[in-house]
């Protein structure tokens, strides 16, 4: 599974990145975890506000930071 965090390096951005990692580590599942700050790349998935979370190339979130929780039933769903 690939993860994408995209985003500036805000704190928001830095939030949702750590949530992930968390909600990774506690399912136990093999993901590659990358951050996008590139804005031409985060545009490529038509994403204009950030953060933004993308898992295996499919955008899941857009504008918001969820809770461990949420990213961990958008990871087993």
């Amino acid at each position: 599974m690939k993860i994408e965090v995209l985003g500036s390096g805000c704190a928001k951005c830095k939030t949702l990145e750590a949530n992930v990692r968390e909600a990774v580590s506690e399912l136990a599942i093999d993901a590659e975890i990358v951050k996008v700050d590139d804005f031409a790349e985060i545009a490529k998935f038509g994403v204009m506000m950030t953060p933004a979370l993308v898992v295996d190339g499919e955008v899941k979130l857009v504008g918001k930071v969820p809770g461990k929780d949420e990213i961990k039933n958008i990871l087993t769903s």
